[in-house]
């Protein structure tokens, strides 16, 4: 059976990703799955590699957690238990200081 975000979690997430859009910081998105994984790509243009991919691996629930925020290089750079600990990944990139 193949795996997909449940509607919370795409809630989540595209509420997030609607805020960045706002922002103008991403401009595209795509959503893959499969039997194993599930992921949410964003984009910056669409004729570029992603900038960020949401992934969720319900093998890794019991362990480090199902989900993973990964960089463009495909560096795990949060993952957690629920997705909304691994989008708090992106909060601290929204605030920017002014000095």
């Amino acid at each position: 059976m193949d795996v997909f975000f449940e509607r919370r979690e795409l809630s989540q997430i595209l509420d997030l990703y609607g805020q960045m859009v706002a922002k103008g910081d991403w401009r595209d998105y795509a959503i893959g799955h499969d039997k194993d994984v599930c992921v949410f790509a964003i984009y910056q243009r669409a004729s570029e590699a992603p900038l960020y991919r949401i992934v969720k691996r319900p093998k890794l629930a019991r362990k480090q957690g199902m989900f993973q925020v990964l960089g463009r290089d495909g560096r795990v750079l949060k993952r957690g238990h629920e997705v909304a600990s691994v989008l708090s990944y992106f909060d601290r990139r929204r605030w920017k200081v002014v000095e």
